[in-house]
């Protein structure tokens, strides 16, 4: 499927008009709900092949953002053969009590895998537990961006964000 194909079905699978409140607290009158594009998995599979080339180059783990980067990063990790990590908002308080289950990010050059980014914010506070925890972030992917507004948030922290598509790729 080529580009302008795989973005019309995106948007006619996953936009939606009304209001909704953001992640940051502003008030949109369109959604991208990524859980609908997420769910069909010939859709997710060729996100996942759209997405591969813009894996950085020496990339050793992807790391999904809880909870809608987790299906991305394993489709992705199918396409690239690269280990995944799932990165939860906070480390569970039972068990292995871990921020990131799956492969080990200390000391590896990890990319982070997240589905809509607009102001970055959930990226910038995950990337920075990631490095806590000795990863070493070599870029940010994800499927939608849908405000510029985050790119400089994320460029000033020192990731770098590559998108397959920004909202008005979607939308116009």
């Amino acid at each position: 499927m080529d580009r302008t194909t795989l973005a019309r079905k995106i948007y006619a699978t996953a936009h939606l008009a009304g209001e909704f409140r953001l992640r940051s607290g502003a008030m949109a009158h369109e959604y991208f709900d990524k859980y609908l594009f997420e769910a069909d998995p010939a859709l997710l599979e060729e996100i996942a092949g759209h997405l591969r080339p813009l894996v950085p180059d020496g990339t050793e783990v992807l790391a999904g953002l809880e909870l809608g980067g987790v299906p991305l990063v394993t489709a992705l990790a199918f396409a690239t053969r690269l280990p995944a990590a799932f990165v939860r908002k906070s480390a569970k308080t039972y068990g292995t009590c871990k921020l990131a289950e799956g492969a080990a990010v200390a000391g590896r050059r990890v990319c982070v895998v997240e589905d809509v980014v607009t102001t970055g914010g959930q990226v910038s506070l995950s990337a920075a537990e990631l490095r806590r925890l000795g990863a070493d972030i070599c870029g940010v992917l994800c499927v939608i961006e849908r405000d510029p507004g985050g790119r400089p948030r994320l460029a000033a922290e020192r990731l770098e964000l590559r998108s397959l598509f920004t909202s008005a790729d979607l939308t116009g």
